[in-house]
């Protein structure tokens, strides 16, 4: 098992974050929504919690079929999902155990805590599962990079400037000098026990968890204009309606082959809502390829990007 805590600052509070992220998810899903594709969601309903008291439990399917790397594709179903399951006691929040049905080996778990700080709390999990040191990774959502395909220049906070609250552009050295400021500190988790492929497939998750944290709070705070002043009751009503908007939008689709989270959260945890979708290329990692020795087309694939599971990822 390969363990990394990310934290990843932003240029806002806590409480403008619980707004933002609700509003950053149901918008990022609808616009990776196809018909057939994207994110269905099962349920989303108020939890209660005898530790953390009352939360939101949500339940998703995310559809990939097309969305899935040519190598990919010619050895899975035509159809399958993955089910996703959260539980959000923010500022706390947790995700179960997700394991794939095809993949049985393979597992990620991620606990999440928001703060308003600068990502300067230590051992902010007190967690018992952490066995030794674990690699802490500060994430910078102005400066670390993000695959080409995915970039923006309207989400580029290093460009960004709000209307509403003026903050932003963020320059170099932001997280020491912006006010306000808050941090998500992410506990992240992969195993996949799979004799002589588990090190390099998991330090691979991690890579691809890193992309999709980056790229959802970029949006997040550069979509900060259409989500700031919202309340609770109204991002919950907006992410109602968009959920709906991308039922339709998507279709039932029976599946062949599920994804799911299993073992839910006991009265000492909850999760965090999802981040948003996972991006995909065309292209298989290069420990998937074929012998260097086989002859291959040019258009054979050579490295790939899978999805992390927000908050998730998250970006809850």
């Amino acid at each position: 098992m390969l363990i990394k805590e990310y934290r990843i600052c932003m240029p806002l509070t806590t409480e403008e974050y619980r707004v933002g992220q609700l509003y950053t998810i149901s918008k990022h899903s609808h616009q990776e929504s196809e018909k057939g594709e994207g994110v269905e969601v099962v349920k989303n309903e108020p939890h209660e919690d005898p530790i953390h008291g009352p939360g939101q439990f949500t339940e998703k399917r995310v559809h990939l079929s097309s969305k899935l790397p040519s190598w990919a594709r010619a050895v899975t179903p035509r159809i399958f999902y993955i089910t996703e399951k959260a539980w959000n006691y923010y500022p706390y929040t947790i995700t179960g155990e997700s394991r794939c049905s095809f993949l049985p080996k393979f597992s990620i778990y991620i606990e999440t805590k928001y703060e308003d700080n600068c990502g300067d709390s230590e051992n902010i999990f007190h967690s018992d599962k952490i066995l030794g040191d674990h690699e802490v990774s500060f994430l910078d959502i102005a400066f670390d990079e993000i695959p080409e395909r995915y970039y923006r220049s309207l989400e580029d906070p290093r460009f960004f400037s709000s209307a509403k609250t003026g903050r932003g552009p963020l320059r170099e050295g932001w997280r020491q000098h912006t006010k306000p400021i808050m941090c998500s500190y992410k506990l992240v988790s992969v195993k996949f026990e799979v004799w002589g492929l588990q090190t390099r497939v998991e330090q691979f998750v991690h890579k691809v968890i890193r992309d999709i944290l980056l790229i959802g709070h970029r949006q997040a705070f550069t979509w900060v204009d259409e989500w700031c002043g919202m309340t609770m009751e109204e991002v919950r009503r907006y992410e109602q309606e968009t959920q709906e908007a991308t039922n339709e939008l998507i279709g039932l689709v029976a599946p062949a082959i599920s994804v799911s989270e299993v073992g839910q959260p006991t009265g000492t945890h909850s999760a965090p809502a999802s981040a948003p979708s996972t991006p995909l290329s065309d292209e298989a990692p290069e420990f998937l390829a074929p012998p260097k020795t086989r002859p291959r087309k040019k258009s054979a694939p050579e490295t790939l990007m899978l999805p992390a599971l927000r908050e998730r990822t998250g970006a809850e």
